[in-house]
């Protein structure tokens, strides 16, 4: 199942990150996703595969007009 992933969108991963923070914010779309830790800022690439599996939860999404 293709999960579709939208700009500003936060996701919670199963595993925490080293600085404590589950929260990540989509930045970059594409055959790799490109997320940001909320806690830290630290930006990640992974394959649209990996994010789909590490995925626990879709939180609201970000709304900035």
């Amino acid at each position: 199942m293709v999960v579709n992933f939208e700009m500003g969108e936060m996701l919670r991963l199963r595993k925490k990150h080293p600085c404590g923070g589950f929260e990540w914010e989509v930045v970059r779309l594409g055959a790799d996703i490109g997320i940001r830790c909320t806690t830290c800022s630290r930006k990640v690439l992974m394959p649209r595969s990996t994010i789909e599996k590490r995925m626990k939860l879709r939180l609201t999404k970000d709304i900035s007009n």
